[in-house]
């Protein structure tokens, strides 16, 4: 094999990495390099940058843990969990979109009856969500699980605040044989993403909004269906064009009706204000 050279390397390393036994891992990595090394030259990439660079992935991976996922947090930000999401998950008309997962789900929720509080004594609004998950022809799914997650009213998820007992403002829910489903928790607010690390770092230096719109997660992974990722924000929420992470959708937003007082979805009857918002997941038929 010839000795590196400015011009050859790119071809010498995509040699190398067309070795590797999985056929998948040998395109993936060849375009890697290929594109890497057209990064490189197209910018004139200098050493003094590549090595800021190395210490800002290194610095990302060291500050991510089981609750913080800053590489996940990074891939949002430059538009790239996105444009995965949008390329792997084309819907046929009708089913609700997807969207981004985000840094801070947390597996194992625990299970929820129907119309149950998650927000663990959260302080806010009680907010309540209903409505119907269905297939694209309009049967109802019923048993779906909803996995559910969201900010409190101040903007904080519980991966963010460290020691927590009881799981807060996360739970599954199952839906009804009707298909019919209701998650009682508080009206969240939008919210900067964590600033306080590399990602953070980064867009310091742009003029880049740095804001969520209010929204809440949901994760329907139903056996015969495409898995489901995706929120409904509030209509009318601040940053709703100017999502950092670009998950905004026309279709996921929703209104969220306040009521000073009277009878919610779940039949609890209240004198104080709540909140009600209703949207219908249409489910995509599994390959």
């Amino acid at each position: 094999m010839p000795y590196a050279t400015e011009d050859n390397i790119t071809d010498l390393a995509v040699e190398r990495w067309a070795t590797a036994e999985s056929p998948r891992l040998a395109e993936l990595m060849t375009a890697l390099v290929r594109h890497l090394h057209a990064f490189a030259r197209e910018v004139h990439l200098t050493e003094d940058e590549w090595m800021a660079a190395m210490r800002w992935l290194t610095r990302t991976g060291q500050i991510s843990d089981e609750k913080r996922e800053e590489f996940i947090l990074a891939s949002d930000v430059l538009g790239l969990s996105m444009l995965v999401v949008q390329m792997n998950n084309r819907f046929g008309a009708g089913a609700t979109p997807a969207t981004v997962l985000g840094p801070f789900y947390i597996d194992g929720s625990p299970a929820a009856p129907f119309g149950a509080d998650m927000s663990d004594g959260a302080e806010g609004t009680p907010l309540f969500v209903h409505g119907t998950v269905r297939d694209v022809s309009g049967e109802p799914v019923g048993g779906a699980v909803l996995d559910v997650w969201q900010a409190d009213s101040e903007g904080v998820y519980e991966a963010q605040l460290g020691e927590v007992d009881e799981a807060r403002l996360r739970a599954k829910y199952r839906t009804r044989p009707d298909g019919t489903y209701c998650l009682r928790s508080v009206v969240p607010k939008g919210y900067t993403i964590p600033m306080d690390g590399p990602v953070g770092e980064l867009i310091e230096h742009t003029r880049i909004s740095h804001f969520r719109p209010a929204h809440i997660h949901f994760l329907i992974d139903e056996p015969g269906y495409e898995k489901l990722i995706t929120h409904i924000f509030e209509e009318g929420a601040q940053y709703l064009d100017s999502d950092v992470v670009f998950g905004t959708k026309e279709e996921l937003i929703v209104p969220f009706r306040r009521h000073e007082s009277g009878t919610a979805p779940d039949g609890t009857r209240f004198d104080i204000p709540f909140v009600t918002a209703e949207f219908d997941f249409v489910l995509q038929p599994g390959k």
